[in-house]
């Protein structure tokens, strides 16, 4: 099977990123620790381990996490790791804003980076966000072109910004390709039920659908059982569903990590966004495709598109309404 990863530029990125803001080695590593709501098995906080064990495995830090800690416990983790002499805490506070404001106030000696749809908070609550809305966009366009139906199921997890913003670029991208396509959109109200999406999967099949966008585990298990196309969120799972993916938008969040690391240890750490790292020219976002499973136009088209968004002739709008089905 032939698969291609679109932009090589975003190895270069990586790398030129890497070297620009080199992390520098300290006399003890950096005491990091992390605070998961769901298993680091789950594709978003998945991506947020395997970068703070990419710095573990380096030597640039230590690294200590709990996962499946529920929002009612999310405050005591929190101070236990502060209290802890942990340098950096890294999480998604999206479900405990206030909570995990109040702890990162409390402790300003300690450097928080948490993933929010709110700005940061000085001195030491910096934020950062998927905006992977780019790749997703290309993952797009590759759908719209695959649909024969002219019919594209997206099932998601809550209808929060981080969540909208990847499926309306997505819808924008299918629109280009394929300007009649309709979208049926179904939020399943959880982050890890594969059961659930998977069972919304299947109506939408039956309804017609031919091109499945899976936000969520569980969706492109229906899309294979079927033999129907899906595309991939986040991660790359395309040799789980060999025949089924067509492409993936994934996020890579080693830039976001790396510059946090390197803030904390040169002492230059503040209340940032760190958002912007996760775009496509700081190899936060890359788009992978299977190339044997996309036309050749279709390939052409999305490598000149990605090109335009490199260059910044074109711009992927970012738009966090709550997306609607479209028939």
């Amino acid at each position: 099977m032939r698969r291609a990863v679109f932009s090589a530029i975003f190895v270069m990125a990586a790398v030129l990123f890497s070297a620009s803001y080199g992390v520098a080695q300290a006399a003890e590593p950096l005491k990091v620790a992390a605070i998961y709501t769901v298993p680091v098995e789950q594709q978003w906080v998945g991506r947020i381990h395997k970068a703070l064990t990419a710095a573990e495995e380096r030597g640039e830090i230590t690294y200590v996490y709990s996962e499946n800690t529920a929002n009612t416990d999310y405050e005591r983790v929190m101070r236990e790791y502060a209290e802890a002499g942990n340098q950096l805490i890294v999480g998604e506070a999206f479900a405990v804003e206030r909570a995990a404001r109040a702890v990162a106030a409390e402790y300003p000696e300690v450097a928080f980076l948490m993933g929010s749809s709110f700005p940061a908070a000085e001195p030491n609550f910096a934020v950062f966000d998927n905006y992977i809305h780019e790749p997703s966009y290309l993952t797009g366009m590759i759908a719209g072109a695959a649909s024969k139906s002219g019919k594209i199921g997206m099932v998601g997890g809550f209808a929060i910004p981080e969540v909208n913003r990847l499926m309306h670029a997505f819808m924008a991208g299918a629109r280009e390709t394929n300007p009649d396509v309709e979208f049926m959109v179904t939020f399943i109200n959880s982050w890890y039920d594969p059961p659930k999406a998977k069972e919304t999967a299947y109506a939408m099949i039956d309804n017609g659908a031919d091109v499945l966008y899976a936000e969520r585990f569980g969706v492109s298990d229906a899309a294979q059982e079927k033999g129907i196309f899906a595309i991939g969120n986040v991660i790359d799972t395309a040799s789980d569903y060999p025949g089924t993916i067509l492409a993936s938008a994934i996020w890579h969040m080693e830039p976001t990590i790396d510059k946090a690391i390197a803030a904390v240890k040169d002492g230059t750490f503040k209340a940032d966004d760190y958002g912007l790292y996760s775009f496509m020219e700081f190899g936060g976002g890359s788009l992978v495709a299977d190339e044997s499973l996309i036309d050749a136009a279709t390939l052409d088209a999305v490598k000149a598109k990605e090109a335009a968004i490199l260059d910044k002739s074109f711009t992927v709008e970012i738009d966090d309404t709550e997306p609607k089905s479209s028939q």
